[in-house]
């Protein structure tokens, strides 16, 4: 089982490799073996680098509105990946602790394991991002400054997260803690439960 700080090192070589060559459209190469709890983890924050900056695209005020739509459909889908991402990451801690019977009363975990790292590889993101702003050396003293307060959060943020995943993992594999894992069940992007798009047939 890893612990979170290897999760943080995973999230922040993707990050890293992504900004390499800093472009959305740059193709993934995954480093981690095939099939890799690792792998997984480096797909899954490679896919919220990338819609991270189309995220910052589509609000350019100048943009071409038939390319905005077309990015938005991106994001869509990249929302959905994610979605399928964290879920697959569910399933692994499902099979990691599937021979641990939780003791009598064990109280119950709302966040699963996956979607708490779905926060650290976020979080990941928001401290490379305002460290960056930090180092700006157009911007305002008063700016970074601002910016520097804010990094100094995430990176308290950063810490007690850490330590929440680290004692959830010791928590249910003691059986002291237990969690559930329910399908997202996202239904805009299904034809059949979106009736914009059902009633169209």
């Amino acid at each position: 089982m890893l612990s979170a700080n290897q999760c943080y090192t995973i999230f922040n070589k993707s990050i890293d490799d992504y900004h390499k060559k800093d472009h959305v459209d740059a193709p993934i190469q995954n480093p981690y073996p095939v099939n890799s709890f690792e792998a997984l983890l480096y797909h899954k924050n490679w896919i919220d680098t990338v819609q991270w900056h189309l995220e910052d695209i589509i609000r350019l005020p100048e943009i071409n509105p038939t390319e905005a739509l077309a990015i938005k459909r991106r994001i869509d889908k990249s929302n959905q990946d994610r979605t399928d991402r964290v879920e697959q990451i569910d399933d692994f801690f499902l099979e990691a602790f599937k021979n641990v019977t939780p003791k009598a009363g064990t109280r119950i975990n709302s966040e699963t394991p996956a979607w708490l790292l779905d926060r650290m590889s976020i979080l990941m993101l928001k401290i490379y991002h305002m460290q960056e702003q930090t180092e700006r050396k157009d911007a305002s003293a008063e700016h970074i400054a601002k910016c520097q307060l804010k990094l100094n959060i995430l990176m308290e943020q950063k810490t007690d997260m850490q330590l929440a995943f680290d004692e959830l993992m010791e928590d249910i594999g003691s059986g002291n803690r237990r969690f559930k894992v329910y399908r997202q069940m996202k239904m805009y992007n299904d034809a059949s439960l979106n009736p914009m798009l059902y009633q169209k047939k």
